[in-house]
């Protein structure tokens, strides 16, 4: 669990949103490419993340264009609109394919879990 302190503001992101946040956009484009079953994301989105979540993977949003193709991940971009949250967004290569993926987490619950509020990728 990642805390933001009082001295994040709008648009700054907090200790530790960075890493959080390539982590998440690591799973998710395993997720999103079929390297990983997007029922292991689950606990960690919320519902309507979960369920845009589940129409990008049935949609082929990030198809690969054949068995050896590997998704490679540029910078993730993040900022923290507010403490709780985080918005971020990462290139993702694949073959002569280039995608964008954009995702928000926000801290959820009396435990203050991040959770995937919503994810888009093109």
């Amino acid at each position: 669990m990642f805390w933001f302190g009082p001295e994040a503001g709008p648009g700054t992101p907090g200790p530790g949103s960075g890493a959080l946040a390539a982590r998440f956009a690591h799973q998710l484009v395993e997720v999103l490419t079929g390297a990983r079953p997007s029922g292991q994301l689950l606990r960690h989105t919320s519902l309507a993340g979960y369920g845009q979540l589940a129409s990008l993977v049935r949609a082929g949003a990030l198809r690969r264009g054949g068995p050896a193709d590997r998704p490679r991940l540029g910078p993730v971009h993040d900022r923290s609109p507010s403490p709780d949250a985080v918005e971020a967004c990462v290139r993702v290569d694949l073959g002569r394919r280039h995608h964008m993926v954009a995702f928000r987490l926000e801290q959820r619950g009396a435990a203050g879990q991040w959770q995937c509020t919503a994810v888009e990728a093109r």
